[in-house]
């Protein structure tokens, strides 16, 4: 028999990406579910999303089966809760399986038959379980989904074995095993949840759920059985277990790849016929009869009707005429290509990339090369896997992959993205001012305080000596988590709707700037707010007011004491109260940041960059 599946709520293309992707349990008012795995996405009602250098560098980590990025499925809603659009979309579980009656606390699973699925085809957010135990006022009381999970740091994810653990370990004898999950206190710690079983035989009182949490609880409870919820999968595992809370936020981690589109013609069209070269290319050979006639049945038609079918052939026979002289470029390369774009002479108007140029305020123009605003910017990001328990290194190449946790049951021909357009503005620096504040004799006894404590952050977790980012870095993330702090004041916008990009390194091609742009997915993406900032006029008051607030934390002076060496810390002058940001606008994890590289501080002076 066939089950019909049933619409349980909403999420934005943006959350299945950042909060709720693959294997992320969303926690929804009556339920919790996992977030299926991509075998079970409907690919009819989903959209490929061009960005050659995005799927370039998701097939480094994955593999050259990796065909295209896909938005997720989704159809336009109508008023009709019975149409089509209500059957499509990403697939769910529940999960966990463990119920627990919110009157009588009876605990067990949904398999039991204990509790009623009670639908609701107009407001799919009121779904739920109900028992029939009949609850206050001989209502019938909603079940909701158990507090506790188990999870083991090689991703998997599964209930919580909760006859195990009310019975010690032993294999209950045989006769009715009744379990009820309780609060015996006030506060809602885990000392005051107790599980009972009606035989009470191996704990009479109930078992208190304080010992499966904590760094030794791994020693009473059992081994991984390697489950992957989102996969309906097992797998052979035996790793160490960890008690999860259910919707801990250390349950999921997206690891993520994102890129902006870039321009590669001067006009719209020439963009357009690059962008879609897959399928123009079929047209090459072909006399032109036959091109105009074949043209209008290509899938990528709609994105160039509007130009007509003889501006298009000609077109794409000048493309294909200067196809011969390209230069084979690394598209695994995500920054040089962006750092290039944005910083060429001249200005660009393209319907995903336009900028101009505006010169640096009159206060700044000895460490401020340019000023580039950028009114329109797409950005595309994709997922690729996720891990738990601990998150994914912010460095690519050095995340362990037996960590991550994989999207599909077999290698995956695609994986999900997601748009975002906005706007953007970056601050390019004079190259011979950052090159000399670098060999400073100062400067690199701060690196030598900071690498260490890098060096022990990595030993910590077993990952090789190496892959410092350099002084460089440290201080362009630094003034960029600055900029955010004191343009979310100023602009409009949200500090989690505003993000960074670094663009450091040295050597043969250097970079020496910093990227902030509007990272919402919603029309909050596109009003113009922050670019206006980035006139003369306002830049330069705005730089200066967000170095005075870097100067003096409220945490100083232990923020401004602190030492990444003792206990393997990414970051010297930097608590929440004066850098770090939201992690939807830091690419880094709040790592390596430093406030004394950039001012002067309380204990350290002349180190800064822009020290006075």
């Amino acid at each position: 028999m066939t089950v019909q599946p049933l619409r349980v709520g909403e999420l934005r293309p943006n959350q299945l990406l950042h909060t709720f992707g693959v294997g992320a349990v969303a926690d929804l008012p009556n339920l919790s579910v996992v977030i299926g795995g991509l075998d079970d996405w409907d690919l009819a009602k989903s959209q490929p999303v061009r960005e050659d250098r995005l799927l370039a560098a998701v097939r480094r980590e994955l593999g050259d089966q990796v065909e295209a990025l896909r938005t997720p499925p989704h159809i336009p809603e109508t008023s009709d809760p019975f149409a089509e659009w209500s059957r499509v979309g990403v697939p769910v579980r529940l999960f966990p399986r463990w119920l627990r009656c919110s009157a009588c606390n009876r605990l067990a699973p949904v398999e039991s038959g204990l509790f009623k699925l009670q639908p609701h085809a107009y407001s799919p957010e009121r779904i739920r379980y109900i028992h029939e135990c009949r609850g206050r006022g001989g209502n019938r009381p909603v079940v909701v989904p158990a507090r506790f999970v188990l999870a083991c740091e090689r991703g998997h994810l599964d209930d919580f074995p909760w006859m195990f653990w009310v019975h010690g370990g032993a294999v209950p004898e045989g006769g009715e095993h009744t379990l009820k999950l309780q609060e015996r206190g006030t506060t809602g710690e885990a000392a005051n949840v107790y599980v009972t079983c009606s035989c009470r035989k191996d704990n009479p009182g109930g078992r208190s759920m304080a010992p499966a949490l904590g760094p030794d609880a791994w020693r009473r409870l059992p081994a991984c059985r390697g489950r992957d919820p989102h996969l309906a999968s097992f797998s052979e595992c035996g790793e160490r277990t960890r008690t999860l809370g259910l919707g801990a936020t250390n349950s999921w981690f997206a690891m993520q790849l994102q890129a902006f589109t870039l321009p590669r013609a001067d006009d719209e069209l020439a963009q357009k016929v690059i962008e879609n070269w897959g399928d123009l290319s079929l047209l090459v050979p072909l006399p032109d009869e036959s091109a105009r006639g074949l043209l209008p049945k290509l899938n990528c038609w709609q994105d160039l009707e509007s130009f007509g079918v003889d501006k298009v052939l000609q077109a794409v026979r000048r493309r294909a005429a200067e196809a011969d002289d390209d230069e084979p470029a690394d598209e695994r390369d995500l920054d040089t290509p962006e750092w290039e774009a944005l910083t060429r002479p001249d200005p660009v108007d393209l319907p995903d990339f336009t900028i101009r140029k505006e010169r640096a305020p009159q206060a700044t123009r000895s460490w401020l090369n340019e000023v580039v605003l950028a009114p329109r910017l797409r950005r595309v990001s994709a997922l690729y896997g996720f891990t738990r328990i601990d998150a994914p290194e912010w460095d690519v190449q050095a995340t362990d992959t037996s960590r991550r946790v994989r999207l599909s049951r077999e290698a995956p021909t695609w994986v999900p993205c997601a748009e975002t357009r906005g706007e953007g503005i970056l601050l390019r620096f004079h190259e011979g001012r950052i090159a000399a504040w670098e060999q400073r004799p100062e400067v690199l006894d701060r690196q030598s305080i900071l690498r260490l404590g890098h060096e022990r952050w990595r030993a910590q977790r077993k990952m090789s000596p190496g892959d410092w980012p350099g002084m460089r870095y440290v201080l362009l993330h630094t003034f960029a988590h600055v900029l955010i702090r004191q343009f979310a004041l100023e602009c409009g916008y949200n500090a989690s709707g505003i993000a960074e990009r670094i663009y450091a390194r040295s050597g043969d091609r250097p970079m020496a700037g910093i990227l902030l742009y509007t990272a919402a997915p919603d029309s909050e993406g596109t009003f113009g707010g922050l670019v206006s900032l980035g006139r003369r006029d306002r830049l330069g008051d705005l730089i200066g007011q967000a170095l005075d607030a870097a100067r003096l934390c409220s945490s100083d002076p232990l923020c401004a004491q602190h030492d990444p060496r003792p206990h393997g810390r990414l970051f010297g002058a930097a608590c929440h109260a004066c850098l770090f940001a939201a992690e939807t606008s830091c690419e880094h994890g709040n790592h390596y940041l430093d406030r004394a590289l950039l001012v002067d501080t309380v204990t350290d002076a002349d180190i800064g960059f822009l020290a006075r």
